[in-house]
Parts: C-alpha cells; structure tokens; sequence
C-alpha cells in the first residue's frame, strides 16, 4: 500500500480486512459476467489499473454507462473516474460530460510513485472531457462530490467520506420505499 494511502493504523485495519476476504479476492468475476442491475450500488477503487486498463475497456465502459444512465449510485474512488472515459452514449457522446466529479489531482499524482509513468492526468482528463472538475483546497485531504447519481472521492483519504455518503443515501432511499 502506497504511504499516501493513510495513517499507519488505517492501512493496519485495511490490510486485516483484505486478509478476511483473501477467498472472495482469489476468485474475481470478469466484468462481462457482472449484471449491475443485481446491485444497488456499483463502485470502483481507484489505483492505476483503471488508467491503463478500464479507461479503454469497452465491457466497463459499457457498465458504467449503464449504472450512470439506471439513476442507481455509483461511486468512483481516486483513479477510478478514469474508467469513465470508456463510456459511451448511443450517439457516441461522452455521458458524464457535464457532470460535477472529482478524482486524484494533478499535484496528488506527482506525490504518487507511479505518477511520472502516466502518459496523462486525472485531472487534466476530465476537464478536457467536459467533467465539472473539483478538488480540496489542500492536497490528501477528504473530498467528496456527488452528482445526481454519480458519487465521487477524490483520493485515499476520501474512501471512508465517499462510502459513508453513499450509503447513508442507500439507506434513506430505501426507507422512503
């Protein structure tokens, strides 16, 4: 886990859980095995893989666009928001263009040891793409934005904030049914 990612205990706490779950993470689904509309809610962690890989795959692309289009939340942490840009409308368009989103900022990604390998920025991206982009005031601070039904965190430190506000959401939604 990247120093970036948290205190020392929380990175403790999250390495205990994964260990917990080692079963479920052995066996993945692929994606084009996935019905989101089997969710209530569908999210994607950050990292660099949506970057390199989700950001041009058109199974995920296809599955956000359709989790974006249902009104069902979904929540992209960090790097996640990358994956967006394999989404397409029916007419090609981009369909959280003009959404309010945020993601890793330019400056937090020089923080990251990976950062000088990217052939392009986060930040940078969404606003070219016709992302509202928003960030903290300071870097690796919590921030959050949601949008209609698209929630977003813009680092690490903002995946507790990110999945506090969406299910507090959940929850209210359900008990208004």
């Amino acid at each position: 886990m990247s120093k970036t990612a948290g205190w020392p205990w929380k990175l403790r706490e999250v390495a205990a859980y994964l260990k917990a779950i080692q079963g479920e993470l052995r066996s993945p689904r692929s994606l084009d095995a996935i019905d989101p509309d089997d969710f209530d809610v569908v999210f994607y962690p950050g990292g660099h893989g949506p970057m390199e890989d989700l950001a041009v795959d058109p199974v995920s692309g296809a599955l956000l666009a359709r989790v974006l289009a249902s009104g069902r939340p979904l929540a992209l942490l960090c790097h996640a928001p990358a994956a967006a840009f394999a989404a397409k409308n029916p007419d090609g368009s981009w369909p959280f263009a003009g959404y309010r989103m945020t993601g890793l900022s330019n400056l937090e990604e020089k923080f990251n040891s990976f950062g000088r390998k990217a052939i392009w920025l986060l930040e940078d991206r969404l606003r070219e793409s016709g992302a509202e982009y928003s960030k903290a005031r300071l870097p690796l601070r919590p921030y959050v934005v949601v949008d209609r039904n698209l929630y977003t965190g813009q680092n690490p430190p903002s995946s507790e904030r990110l999945a506090q506000r969406v299910v507090a959401d959940v929850e209210a939604t359900a008990g208004a049914r």
